[in-house]
């Protein structure tokens, strides 16, 4: 099967060759280059909840304002930011009974829960943290990811170097179907960083701190380039 930048290259080659053509379409080589750079997260963004069942729905939503006021309170003596924090779920749901071969299962209490997202901008504070919430009553740590906040300056000698290597691939495209490149006609950018870890976690009181491991993100950048061409002189 032809790859489509070896279709785009043939193409180029035989519109050089048919001059009645010359005039209305550009002569082209376009191709993707890629580069990648490794650099240590400076960010941590972890989600904790507390959830409470009881018989009335007040006697829940009660519990858990009473457990998550807990929670905040330890995130402010550990250091945390109140902007740092934010509530990103609150709920209360009836439960019921067992499945019943008749009938409707009745209510037979309420789970109220909330659940916080915690950004922390010092990632060796992130163990610590966690045992803080769980040690609070945090029964639920999950979706612990990484990130680096600076990606787009870390990744401009990674733009150099796509550039680069769409160079290279243009130049063996060119030398295979006998032309040379001219100027550059478009440059654009594609692809996002993406971090390397996400994860989660389930809170149980722990005796021993959180084990986790920041490790490092790979951020990728890649360029589609195109080249005009032209005849080789001979």
């Amino acid at each position: 099967m032809i790859k489509p930048a070896t279709l785009a290259t043939i193409f180029a080659a035989a519109l050089l060759a048919s001059p009645a053509f010359a005039d209305d379409f550009p002569s082209a080589i376009t191709v993707s280059g890629e580069a990648t750079v490794s650099a240590a997260p400076d960010l941590a963004q972890i989600d904790a909840g507390v959830a409470n069942d009881a018989k009335s729905a007040k006697e829940a939503s009660d519990a858990n304002n009473a457990a998550m006021g807990k929670v905040l309170l330890a995130l402010k003596g550990a250091g945390i930011p109140e902007k740092d924090y934010q509530t990103s779920r609150l709920s209360l749901q009836p439960q019921y009974a067992p499945n019943r071969s008749t009938g409707a299962s009745p209510v037979v209490g309420f789970r109220a829960s909330n659940r916080v997202t915690v950004k922390i901008r010092d990632v060796t504070k992130v163990a610590g943290i966690i045992d803080t919430l769980v040690s609070a009553g945090a029964n639920d740590i999950g979706n612990i990811s990484f990130e680096v906040t600076q990606a787009s300056k870390l990744l401009d000698d990674a733009r150099e170097q796509a550039v680069a290597d769409a160079r290279r691939k243009a130049e063996i495209y060119a030398k295979a179907t006998g032309v040379t490149l001219g100027a550059p006609l478009s440059v654009s950018e594609g692809g996002a960083p993406m971090p390397l870890f996400k994860g989660r976690m389930a809170a149980a009181p722990m005796a021993a701190p959180a084990a986790v491991a920041p490790g490092e993100e790979t951020l990728a950048v890649t360029v589609n380039v195109s080249w005009s061409i032209k005849p080789k002189e001979q």
